[in-house]
């Protein structure tokens, strides 16, 4: 079984996340937490699952992305590894996700 590694952005991403979510609906939320888990599991079983990211910045090459199930809006951002996989971020898809990801590659969390 792979291993998960989370950044620890990740797991500020999830605290926003789910404090948003749990304004409308706090049953949501702890769905959102238990699934998001879920697919970092998943990942780790099957890296190649998530879908390879087109992004022009070429320091961002090699990252992946998969939705979160039943949260499919929400997308997690990951990079294969060969014990398993490390999660980058989680991230609304609306949102402009190459240049969050750029911003962090840049910081060199």
């Amino acid at each position: 079984m792979g291993k998960v590694n989370k950044r620890p952005q990740v797991i500020r991403d999830l605290i926003d996340l789910a404090m948003y979510i749990a304004e409308d609906n706090l049953e949501a939320s702890d769905l959102f937490l238990q699934a998001a888990e879920e697919t970092f599991k998943q990942l780790a079983k099957m890296p190649q699952m998530g879908k390879m990211t087109q992004f022009s910045n070429l320091s961002l090459a090699g990252i992946r992305q998969q939705g979160i199930k039943g949260f499919r809006k929400y997308l997690v951002f990951y990079f294969p590894t060969d014990e398993g996989v490390e999660i980058l971020r989680v991230i609304h898809g609306a949102r402009d996700f190459e240049a969050i990801l750029d911003e962090d590659i840049t910081e060199g969390e």
